[in-house]
């Protein structure tokens, strides 16, 4: 197991977070595509679409996130080098905000706490993405990407 020197990124972190992406990931496809189908049909169509965008940008989120951490786990079985890890390719994706607050609150309280959590999550392994990358050689990010993620994280 590798630990990434002057990180808070262990093992037992990375599982926790993945344990709780899968729940997540499980919780979230049970309620979109079974439960929540009787109050997607109680909504207006306006608010049925807003319901479905947010559906899939839980979906990519949790995509994001699982991959992330799926890295995080071949660095700790020694399957990939902690270099290799930080190429942008195997870096956090860009996953879509959730709408905003206003269009949200029509939606039925279930997928509101899903949404929630998913972009919770998200934050959570970007701030960790973000500190890797300002790990890298020299102590500094490298190259655009991190230069993006300082003003996002800036804003």
């Amino acid at each position: 197991m590798t630990v990434v020197p002057h990180s808070e990124i262990t093992p037992k972190l990375v599982e926790t977070l993945y344990v709780e992406a899968m729940t997540l990931a499980d919780s979230a496809r049970r309620y979109f595509d079974l439960d929540g189908a009787e109050d997607r049909l109680r909504l207006d169509p306006a608010t049925r679409v807003t319901f479905s965008c947010e559906a899939l940008k839980v979906t990519t989120r949790l995509m994001h996130i699982v991959a992330w951490l799926m890295v995080r786990k071949a660095v700790e079985a020694g399957e990939l080098t902690e270099d290799a890890a930080r190429a942008p390719e195997r870096r956090l994706g860009r996953a879509p905000e959730a709408a905003p607050a206003s269009q949200l609150v029509t939606l039925p309280a279930q997928a509101r706490i899903i949404i929630d959590a998913s972009d919770d999550l998200y934050e959570r392994i970007r701030r960790l993405d973000v500190q890797l990358g300002a790990e890298g050689v020299g102590g500094a990010g490298q190259g655009a990407r991190a230069l993006l993620d300082k003003l996002q994280a800036s804003l």
